[in-house]
């Protein structure tokens, strides 16, 4: 018997509609849905344990998987099995993690996990912008300890019209990309890229987000409440102490106002606080730091907290003494390694990134191969976080969602300054040396600049920012933090990153950790990142003011040859041999692809020997070359035969055709070589394909003077040779000749 189940569902306004549904699956899991719109079905659970681990923060898990069963597909590779996430589902989960967060209590510390799957694919629906939609509403039917819904949406903008989940073909035509999370309440989280958009374009896109998710928010409420909402578990709070409280704060206020106000730099304030906190711990004795040794370190750090944002709100002071608006130093190189294809180091403060480029062709691009979404990137970027770069020791475990993501942000902020007509595959590689501070906006202005040294065509050059906030709802008062340190991320309101060109916002990513966030607050934060921005690019342009006109001498050159789709076979030879032993002679990379939709074949040549790259566009031309009937040509003898000559055109070296004896004169030739020898050239006429000998015929008598008295061979009566033969007394029909 099937169990009741109960849905809700929420009108998209267009004619699509999600349903939200549960009872049915999953029922041990402590809160479990079904999001549906069209085909597509994603399902969510959630699960928490009872009992807290030992750790000072939330251990959750969001984990997001697209099954491949789900398209109808087998897995990729020699193992049928899905195996570690890709690229693009760790950003989803990344999404999804980034607004929970938040919103469960700090001292919340069970073990919980998210798990989102997709169970059916659907062309027309992109699964990850209801993958929000779907955590939040497994939590409603839950009894975690949560503060509110939330709902995540996907923002596109086509011709002007803004679109809520809009499809991937309607994303192709979008100018925006933009995916938020929010309650009915807040905007929490915004991500995405755009088309040089402005500031007040982004601000009303996220408007119209929020109006959309306030709906989806209604619905999880109602589902519950028709389920039967359940009582919030209980859970074991942190102990508080608030006279340890006070004296911690009273121990440690000042002093690190006082260290906080004098404008250190990372390592130097660093010690300095930790020493404040080290001659606390030593007020008490080795049986109180046992027993409360853990309060202490949570105080003084609020303390510390409540210190450092006092500063900056009272004095418009920050922790390495900056003004609110003030950008750190910034010094950049170009060209710095000398074997790459592009390179560039940018350094802001004691922010460090160096940027690598390597041009390719298609056969290097990256290849994307998820149930959703098959395709793949002429242009991608790797970010690398080395654990030396905050002076750290620490093991190595693979790339990190944090890589996965910051990578993504800076190939969003760039991708949309390739030129179309770029013949490469393009891989920027980053490597953060140094970090204080928000290295993806490094990473985004060192790979400007590299792009442009490795002779990339950049439409126009991107740089990016990050942004900070410190508001104080008792006061009113609030602070916008242009080019943010580490420390500032963690004590601020809001967390910011804006990239773009001098004309528009390219892409963006912000958590705001504040409730209530004003739009007008918003606008003014983004009008502070415009200018931190331009001034940031003016230092990028000071650098290399536009591309380099030309490749490096040792980097490849590229040249793209399309040809018509019956010579691609001969191109590439019986078994490859003909591409092969071309590669080989000329020292390039040939890659032929086919055109779908023209049948034409598309061949790229890549070397760094240009006298190769010609040798194999002279081989393809010869490949293809037809010659006209009654068209002259210079032909070159290669070959000596007893009835005549085999010649190559010379413009299409390789192509041969056989010159008979009795084209090469117009006196009876008894010799060949009596008339030509191997290596001679000279002009032939083309005649065509010879009915009589169904072989195509040239000829170089065609081209000589008729001798004089020249007379011509009488043609061969058969009298009626023919007419008997016609038919024999069996009235069989014409035998051959």
């Amino acid at each position: 018997m099937i169990p009741k189940t109960f849905k809700e569902v929420i009108d998209l306004g267009d004619g699509r509609e999600i349903s939200i549904e549960t009872g049915k699956l999953a029922k041990q899991a402590h809160g479990s849905v079904v999001v549906q719109s069209g085909k597509c079905m994603l399902l969510c659970t959630v699960v928490s344990n009872y009992h807290a681990a030992d750790v000072d923060f939330l251990p959750l898990t969001v984990d997001y998987r697209e099954k491949f069963a789900a398209a109808g597909r087998y897995p990729g590779g020699f193992f049928k099995r899905e195996a570690r996430p890709s690229d693009g589902e760790v950003l989803t989960m990344r999404l999804v993690d980034r607004v929970l967060r938040p919103l469960f209590p700090k001292d919340y510390h069970a073990e919980t996990q998210v798990m989102i799957q997709l169970m059916s694919h659907d062309d027309e629906v992109m699964p990850d912008a209801m993958a929000g939609l779907a955590a939040s509403a497994a939590i409603q039917l839950s009894d975690f300890p949560f503060e509110c819904a939330i709902s995540e949406v996907r923002v596109g903008r086509v011709n002007g019209e803004l679109i809520i989940n809009p499809t991937r073909a309607q994303l192709k035509e979008s100018d925006i990309d933009m995916v938020i999370g929010a309650s009915a309440d807040s905007v929490m989280m915004v991500e995405g890229e755009m088309d040089e958009i402005s500031e007040e374009e982004m601000v009303e896109a996220i408007k119209f987000a929020h109006e959309a998710i306030k709906a989806q928010c209604a619905a999880q409420i109602k589902l519950a409440e028709a389920v039967g909402k359940k009582e919030v578990r209980e859970y074991d709070p942190e102990a508080e102490d608030e006279e340890l409280q006070k004296k911690v704060y009273d121990m440690a206020y000042d002093k690190v106002y006082a260290v906080a106000k004098a404008g250190s730099a990372k390592h130097e304030r660093s010690e300095a606080f930790s020493s404040i906190k080290e001659e606390i711990k030593e007020s008490f004795s080795e049986e109180e730091l046992d027993e409360i040794g853990g309060l202490i370190s949570k105080y003084y750090h609020k303390a510390e907290k409540e210190a450092v944002r006092k500063l900056t709100l009272e004095e418009g002071l920050r922790l390495d003494g900056r003004k609110t608006d003030e950008i750190r130093p910034i010094w950049c190189e170009i060209d710095y390694l000398p074997s790459v294809h592009g390179s560039s180091i940018f350094t802001r403060g004691e922010t460090q990134a160096l940027a690598t480029v390597t041009l390719g062709t298609s056969r290097d691009a990256n290849i994307i191969d998820m149930p959703s979404h098959e395709g793949e990137e002429k242009f991608y970027l790797h970010y690398n976080f080395p654990p030396f770069s905050t002076g750290e020791a620490r093991p190595i475990r693979g790339t990190s969602r944090r890589e996965v993501g910051h990578g993504n942000l800076a190939q969003r902020a760039l991708k949309g300054m390739i030129p179309e007509d770029c013949p490469y595959t393009v891989r920027v590689v980053s490597e953060v040396l140094e970090s204080n501070g928000s290295s993806s906006m490094a990473t985004v202005c060192s790979g400007t600049m590299a792009l442009m040294d490795a002779g990339v065509q950049l439409k126009k050059p991107v740089s990016g920012i990050a942004m900070g906030l410190i508001s104080d709802a008792d006061t009113g008062k609030y602070a916008v933090l242009s080019d943010i340190l580490g420390d500032e991320d963690h004590l601020g309101d809001m967390d910011f990153k804006v990239t773009g060109t001098k004309d528009g916002i390219t892409a963006c990513q912000m958590d705001i950790k504040v409730k209530g966030l004003s739009y007008e607050i918003l606008v003014k934060a983004l009008m502070q990142a415009k200018d931190g921005r331009l001034h940031i690019l003016e230092k990028l342009t000071d650098t290399i003011a536009e591309p380099n006109a030309e490749v490096k001498s040792y980097a490849p050159k590229i040249v793209t040859k399309i040809i018509p789709g019956e010579y691609i076979g001969a191109v590439i030879g019986s078994g490859g041999k003909v591409i092969q032993e071309l590669q080989k002679e000329t020292n390039t990379t040939i890659v032929i692809n086919e055109d779908p939709d023209t049948e034409e074949g598309i061949v790229e040549i890549l070397g760094t020997d240009q006298a190769g790259i010609d040798a194999v566009i002279a081989k393809i031309e010869a490949v293809m070359f037809k010659p006209e009937v009654g068209s002259v040509y210079e032909v070159k003898v290669i070959k000596i035969l007893d009835f005549g000559a085999v010649v190559e055109y010379t413009e299409a070296p390789g192509n041969e055709i056989l010159l008979h004896v009795s084209e090469l004169a117009w006196e009876r030739t008894e010799n060949v070589t009596d008339v030509v020898n191997i290596g001679d050239v000279f002009d032939v006429k083309y005649f065509g394909f010879d009915p009589r000998t169904k072989k195509e015929k040239v000829s170089r008598r065609a081209l000589l003077q008729k001798p004089e008295g020249y007379e011509e061979r009488k043609p061969r009566r058969d009298n009626n040779r023919g007419n008997d033969r016609r038919r024999d007394n069996r009235n069989r029909g014409p035998r051959r000749d």
